[in-house]
């Protein structure tokens, strides 16, 4: 008798070399004038700080993702989302060849809630001073995202 064995793919061999970018979404998601982070479970930059969110599912429309994925990163429930600004992550291996390559879409939104719950593919969620942080190490396009949605959340709010 032979045993039949199947090799499961890990997220990360599902996510490296294809022949086209993945789309992600992610949110600066507001409490006053703190922000959530997460700390990433997984890789890409396992370890590092980020804005919460994730890859769209098939089916899926872009608030739909972003809501989820705030939900299972984090346990927060958010307002309707408002759409501040793309970028795209690029990451060549060592021969050239693009390892990674992520269109990541980002949004603001309020927080509805308060019970903060790091999960999914977050090691660990916090509130942070929108005004304190250096001690994150941000990626400069995080920084530059959470700058974008601070003026857009300004623009939103009723004078």
């Amino acid at each position: 008798m032979t045993l039949k064995t199947t090799k499961t793919m890990s997220d990360a061999d599902v996510r490296t070399f294809l022949p086209r970018p993945i789309i992600g979404v992610g949110a600066v998601v507001w409490r006053d004038d703190q922000i959530l982070l997460i700390k990433r479970a997984k890789e890409p930059n396992i370890g590092s700080w980020s804005l919460p969110g994730g890859a769209q599912e098939l089916g899926e429309t872009l608030e739909q993702a972003v809501r989820r994925e705030i939900l299972e990163e984090t346990g927060i429930e958010i307002s309707p989302p408002i759409l501040v600004d793309t970028v795209d992550l690029i990451s060549p291996a060592p021969n050239g060849i693009i390892q990674y390559h992520y269109t990541l879409i980002d949004f603001t939104a309020e927080a509805v809630g308060a019970d903060l719950c790091a999960g999914g593919d977050a090691a660990d969620a916090q509130w942070v001073d929108a005004t304190r942080l250096a001690p994150y190490k941000l990626w400069n396009k995080t920084i530059e995202m959470i700058e974008k949605a601070r003026r857009v959340r300004g623009n939103a709010q009723p004078r």
